[in-house]
């Protein structure tokens, strides 16, 4: 079922626990539909375009996303959920879990950072160059370097990718695409309008919800270092190595990501 909600796109299924998706910064919604597939038979699932992605309202200045994923939470009609957030969806997870933790029943980190955390070294060798194509509008450029960077990785180019790899990369340029086409990283500064104060990188220790972290063997080092930060700060934190993928594992192992989260949850 897909409905709007002050113009965010929201997509649910199933019934039971809820469990409310965050997508990660390079692609839409539309990263989590695998996964959802295999849990609806068991749990309400819900994801949703942040604004700016996907079938949303454009981004017309900086968004506070926590707030944009309170806005979603709180239309479900329940009193808490299960919260799963990728990268940049998993620090707003955090950050709400922190501010409102009644909200929220049990937080899975898929390659999150939290907020506060300083990557330290180079950044990945294609990230200036994606850059400058952004600037100059050159879209496929811009696009084709994203999905280098987040689902590709570091190490790894498309002739090391099964069938099943290849067209969940596809699937992510597609919606990859249309966040570029939208400007919608110049058009919000690429920045919190709103940021935690004090970030979360600081704070972990008030968290007690159940958490897991989960951590693509092929990421970036900074974000698996991230990875390690939380395990050791977060109270109980479990963690889940993903060998074999990088930054968007739910994508690239849907049915094994989606098998990890039901046991998470049914342990609870």
């Amino acid at each position: 079922m897909e409905r709007f909600e002050n113009g965010i796109r929201i997509e649910e299924m199933g019934e039971g626990q809820t469990i409310l998706f965050v997508h990660a910064d390079f692609v839409d919604g539309g990263m989590w539909k695998p996964v959802m597939d295999r849990l609806s038979p068991r749990y309400r699932v819900v994801s949703f375009d942040k604004r700016g992605y996907g079938r949303s309202e454009p981004a017309t200045g900086p968004i506070c996303r926590r707030r944009e994923l309170e806005t979603v939470l709180r239309s479900l009609g329940v009193e808490s959920v299960h919260l799963v957030g990728c990268s940049n969806g998993g620090q707003s997870a955090l950050d709400l879990a922190l501010e409102r933790p009644e909200l929220v029943r049990s937080l899975t980190l898929v390659n999150s950072t939290p907020s506060g955390f300083e990557m330290r070294g180079p950044p990945p060798p294609e990230l200036l160059e994606m850059i400058a194509a952004m600037t100059r509008g050159d879209v496929d450029a811009t696009s084709e370097l994203q999905i280098r960077i987040w689902f590709d990785g570091p190490s790894r180019g498309v002739a090391d990718m099964d069938e099943a790899r290849l067209a969940a990369r596809a699937e992510a340029s597609r919606m990859n695409r249309i966040f570029v086409e939208r400007g919608t990283f110049l058009a919000t500064g690429g920045a919190e309008a709103e940021s935690l104060d004090p970030p979360a990188i600081g704070r972990m220790g008030e968290i007690r919800q159940p958490t897991l972290i989960v951590s693509g063997e092929l990421d970036y080092s900074e974000n698996k270092r991230a990875s390690i930060i939380m395990a050791e700060g977060l109270p109980g934190a479990r963690v889940l190595k993903m060998p074999g993928c990088a930054h968007v594992p739910p994508m690239e192992e849907p049915e094994s990501s989606a098998g990890a989260l039901a046991d998470f949850i049914d342990s609870l």
